[in-house]
């Protein structure tokens, strides 16, 4: 096959890996992809949000078949322009994907299929939600009901930062259309994980766990990041816990979305709260997960194209899902002075020498080659360093003795990527 990945982030470096040792891959695209893409894949100069260009590339390069990363893209309606072009795709459709980006549609869906969540309102006026927010009291969580990169959320202790987030997205607009509605949650305490699910369909299966960590800082201190680093599988969930999930929020969640007329395909990707009670849905997604992805694909042994494939063509069925016995731990590096403002172009050296060490390997996330051919910035989240090891306490120490080996002054991360599986 002659596979195109899109999107350009470190997701799609790790999706691009994997497919690339498929036998059934002859060809691998990546629009727009980036410096580390680049050295497995041809990348085409196709901007991640241009559908006619991505639709173009395909008919010029004869592709058979489309893997979407990003989440805006599906919101976009890609997945179904690319099917109805008659090339198969993974990803679901504009309408399955609302799973993702209206949280509002999601809660009401969790509410109408019993799904455990926390208790929510959802707002269309902004003096209505800061009424609201003053009978209730705090904690409180803020969303945006759309797409905000991972920035949309606000975990608010007072009530004046909750009135302040309610303000942001709905007067100041800093989220732009993502921010016309708000959803207020109830607060909930317990540990977050990342559960993700194959889906065709009509055959789901399971697929793998993971845990991130968003807050910018160690110790999860600061604002929230797309992701910091994460590391796979997450000890907290059993195998009688993952049964309880997809008994209990999986299989209504993707039978009420059939029901509705809406059938996923591709990978649904639960956050959840593991609280006292049992586990409870934070949000879904509508595609891997960044930096879940560079975690989980390093440890697939099965050929990962097949599975995509086999998503994307009804066949789920018969398809195996083997695992490595190893787990992964990827640390996130980032421009100084995300997820706030930061300088492109810093050069970074040193990373031949990280992935000398065995079981890494550094996804890139937002880098680029200068005219003078050196390995640039070009983001916020830059590189993405991931070690197998048999436990994860071991893939964090390799994780960290790569990091300490890359040079770019520039850049920083947090130091302490895995701490709860490592005092477990």
């Amino acid at each position: 096959m002659k596979v195109l990945v899109v999107g350009s982030g470190g997701r799609e470096h790790a999706l691009c890996a994997a497919i690339a040792q498929s036998p059934q891959c002859t060809k691998l695209y990546c629009a727009p992809g980036n410096a580390g893409i680049a050295d497995t894949a041809e990348c085409l100069p196709v901007k991640v949000d241009d559908k006619q260009g991505i639709l173009a590339a395909c008919r010029a390069h004869n592709i058979d078949f489309v893997v979407v990363g990003p989440d805006a893209q599906l919101e976009q309606g890609l997945a179904d322009d690319v099917r109805e072009a008659g090339i198969p795709c993974f990803g679901p459709g504009r309408a399955a994907a609302e799973i993702e980006w209206s949280k509002g549609f999601m809660k009401d869906l969790c509410a109408r299929t019993d799904v455990p969540t926390a208790a929510y309102k959802r707002f269309t006026d902004a003096d209505a939600a800061k009424a609201y927010i003053k009978t209730q009291g705090v904690p409180l969580v803020v969303k945006a009901d759309g797409l905000a990169a991972g920035k949309g959320v606000t975990v608010a202790q007072t009530v004046e930062e909750a009135v302040a987030a309610v303000e942001d997205a709905m007067v100041d607009h800093i989220f732009g259309k993502s921010g016309t509605e708000v959803v207020i949650e109830e607060f909930m305490e317990g540990q977050e994980a990342s559960f993700f699910v194959l889906s065709d369909g009509k055959t789901h299966k399971f697929f793998a766990t993971a845990q991130d960590h968003k807050p910018v800082f160690d110790g999860d201190k600061g604002p929230n990041t797309g992701g910091m680093g994460a590391y796979s599988p997450a000890p907290i969930i059993d195998d009688a816990m993952r049964d309880r999930i997809m008994h209990e929020i999986i299989e209504p969640v993707l039978n009420g979305l059939r029901d509705m007329g809406r059938p996923f395909t591709g990978v649904l990707y639960a956050g959840l709260m593991m609280t006292k009670t049992g586990p409870r849905v934070v949000e879904f997604n509508a595609r891997f997960g960044d930096p879940e992805t560079q975690v989980m694909l390093p440890r697939l042994k099965s050929d990962a194209l097949a599975l995509l494939y086999a998503c994307a063509t009804d066949s789920l069925d018969t398809a195996a899902i083997e695992w490595r016995d190893e787990a992964a731990l990827t640390v996130i590096l980032a421009t100084k002075g995300y997820p706030g403002e930061y300088k492109k172009g810093s050069v970074i050296r040193g990373i031949d020498k990280a992935e000398a060490l065995p079981g890494v390997t550094v996804f890139h996330a937002g880098t680029r080659r200068a005219d003078n051919s050196d390995l640039t910035a070009n983001g916020g989240r830059v590189l993405c360093v991931t070690a197998l090891a048999l436990t994860i306490k071991e893939a964090q120490k390799r994780a960290y003795e790569a990091v300490d080996l890359i040079d770019w002054p520039e850049g920083f991360c947090r130091r302490d990527i895995g701490w709860r599986a490592v005092e477990t």
